[in-house]
């Protein structure tokens, strides 16, 4: 086998990238993100990897979010924190629900690019290019805001760097205290229509206090007050992403510096193309999204191709299928791994396939959809006696009306009030907390059968 090189993705087809104009400027860019610090670490991206092995075999449960896009424009410290605190609180419903470790995982401090569809838009008779993320060119429907510039990477970097320095300080500060974290969910379950929630926020509350009753708080335990955090977002700009691979000292093999999670998208999943080349050579966990159109075929050749090793926590395979389809397809593709005898984790993205347009031209995602396709895929691991390992949401800790439905009963009118996602419209605070408590109620009954089983 020929040797792995960082560079070795640009002798391949590459799709949903960007042509640069300015190629001195470009060389420019990459030198100088060459001479900077890596944004996560080699110990961190191992520490992930057995995490997401332990939930591969039902032993943790990963929970995925963030921005669908992360914005230069609306970046600020109050934005992180929101959704690092609503993070915190689906994860504490997770975990007394599933009664294992909630591994945290943020799409953030990455997040920056996005495939599109179609690389051109028309807005009244006008084409230009499509907006492909901030990291790339600008959201304004102009020529020039249009053009990609290689200089906006410099500043995802700088951006990045600081959502990670912020994260970090989060994470270990005491805002990540249990008791904390849980009052706010109090906060939540207060009204009429999230009654139906407050029973499991209850028994929460007695666990709580029944462990510091024991001697087992905050004080005297620094778990109860730290979490770890990790970041991830789609390996979509390579020339960012080469830029900030490393050689990891203490193994001799190279790091994705840029995030400590990676993953291909359903469109660039190509077996000869360039994403996946770049993936297959770095040691970081990497998912893979598998959407309708992903072959038995095509599995089997990325199963081997992206863990070579059959390690444990390597591969993710993302499904996002749409509701009402689960069952066609994630059944064969489980089958493929099963044939392989494949160590995946295998997660739910209920997003990308129940994305409508709304009478009021809006894009937006049914709740009710993305909860059908949650429980669609507990159901089909149910069946077929696999593992449902994790789940990956679009979502944001603001008040956005972006996403129909919930127990705040968004309409399809409310859209307007508050729609400011760049690209994909995200659940916000209530609606994501909310799929919190019925994925909680999954994984409760997924737990209750084992134990049958296991008499």
């Amino acid at each position: 086998m020929a040797e792995w090189l960082k560079s070795g993705w640009r002798n391949k087809p590459r799709i949903q990238m960007p042509d640069y104009v300015d190629e001195d400027a470009l060389k420019a860019v990459e030198a100088q993100l060459a001479s900077y610090p890596p944004l996560v670490f080699a110990g961190e991206a191992r520490r992930l990897k057995d995490k997401l092995g332990a939930a591969a075999r039902g032993e943790a449960f990963l929970l995925q979010g963030g921005d669908c896009a992360e914005s230069f424009e609306q970046f600020s410290a109050d934005g992180i924190r929101d959704t690092f605190k609503v993070m915190l609180q689906m994860a504490m419903v997770l975990t007394y629900g599933a009664k294992v470790p909630v591994v945290k995982v943020g799409r953030m401090a990455g997040q920056f690019a996005k495939p599109r569809s179609a690389p051109t838009e028309v807005v009244d008779g006008v084409e230009l290019p499509s907006y492909r993320g901030d990291i790339i060119n600008e959201l304004a429907f102009t020529s020039a805001a249009r053009i990609p510039d290689p200089r906006k990477m410099l500043q995802a970097y700088t951006q990045a760097a600081a959502t990670l320095n912020l994260l970090r300080a989060f994470s270990t500060g005491g805002y990540a205290d249990v008791h904390q974290v849980h009052a706010w969910t109090l906060g939540f379950v207060e009204g009429e229509k999230a009654a139906k929630y407050r029973d499991m926020a209850n028994r929460i509350s007695d666990a709580l206090d029944f462990m510091n009753s024991a001697g087992v708080n905050p004080v005297t335990s620094a778990s109860l007050k730290t979490v770890d955090f990790y970041t991830s977002h789609e390996s979509l700009l390579l020339e960012y992403e080469e830029a900030l691979t490393r050689i990891d000292s203490t193994s001799g093999k190279w790091l994705a510096g840029s995030g400590h999670m990676l993953w291909i998208g359903d469109r660039t999943r190509q077996p000869d193309g360039a994403h996946v080349e770049f993936l297959s050579g770095v040691q970081n966990p990497i998912g893979l999204k598998c959407g309708p159109t992903t072959t038995a075929e095509d599995l089997k050749v990325l199963l081997n191709k992206l863990n070579p090793d059959n390690e444990e926590g390597r591969l993710t395979l993302i499904a996002r299928f749409g509701a009402g389809t689960v069952g066609e397809h994630l059944p064969r593709l489980i089958k493929t791994v099963q044939q392989e005898g494949a160590n995946v984790l295998w997660s739910c993205d209920p997003m990308h396939g129940n994305t409508i347009k709304s009478a009021t031209g809006y894009k937006t995602r049914p709740f009710d959809s993305v909860l059908r396709e949650v429980r669609e895929f507990f159901a089909v691991h149910k069946a077929e006696g696999t593992v449902p390992g994790g789940v990956h949401f679009e979502m944001t800790g603001q008040d956005v009306t972006e996403c129909t439905g919930g127990v705040r009963a968004v309409t399809e009118e409310d859209l307007s009030d508050r729609y400011h996602t760049a690209c994909d419209p995200r659940l916000n605070a209530s609606q994501s907390l909310e799929l919190a408590f019925l994925v909680a109620e999954e994984l409760s009954s997924l737990r209750e059968q084992r134990q049958a089983q296991a008499v």
